[in-house]
């Protein structure tokens, strides 16, 4: 077993996150930025993009997400939903990930042959490098949860930190100290995921 393997084993969603960490917030913030740089993206488009929040803007994040939620929740579960959303409020912040629009739209009439693939390869992109974000807080001894309440706070989100228009907000990595362990986690049979031929 290789020790990205065992990395790859400890990133598991944990959501009983607190403020307890050793790093600074420069140095999360540069582990963010340097992962999300690593990671591979058709053509080299790099198109995602991340806003990472903290102190009283990783709050607001979660207070206009209580907002947007409660007209489109019943009465009766709301109560639940709104304790979910201080859980994340009490993490240490949280990584927006974006993609770039025009960075696909311009790849889509730059190679026209490839234009249907693209909108699927930049959620490709964004998807690996969440998860090297996520695997990369993890070895750090940072716990997350990824979430994704988009589209129902893009408006909100994009007014409150002046998003640029071409970024689409794909999903918000809340993050902290681990003040829980994960749950256990099944998998599926093997049979029902890989095949081999030779």
């Amino acid at each position: 077993m290789t020790s990205f393997l065992n990395t790859i084993r400890n990133r598991r969603s944990i959501y009983s996150l607190g403020r307890n960490t050793t790093l600074t917030e420069e140095e999360i913030t540069e582990l963010i930025k340097e992962a999300v740089k690593q990671s591979p993206s058709a053509f080299n488009a790099q198109e995602p993009r991340v806003i990472t929040l903290f102190g009283d803007a990783h709050e607001k994040l979660w207070e206009i997400t209580e907002q947007a939620l409660e007209p489109l929740t019943p009465a009766e579960a709301f109560g639940n939903t709104k304790q979910k959303l201080a859980g994340f409020k009490a993490a240490l912040g949280t990584a927006m990930f974006f993609n770039d629009v025009d960075t696909t739209k311009q790849l889509q009439e730059q190679f026209t042959l490839y234009a249907d693939n693209f909108p699927a390869w930049a959620e490709q992109s964004n998807g690996i490098a969440t998860a090297n974000t996520w695997t990369t807080l993890a070895e750090a001894g940072i716990g997350a949860n990824l979430q994704h309440y988009n589209p129902v706070i893009d408006e909100a989100v994009a007014k409150e930190w002046e998003v640029p228009t071409n970024w689409r907000l794909r999903s918000q990595l809340v993050f902290g100290s681990p003040e829980a362990p994960a749950s256990a986690k099944d998998f599926l049979a093997d049979n029902y995921r890989f095949q081999v031929f030779k």
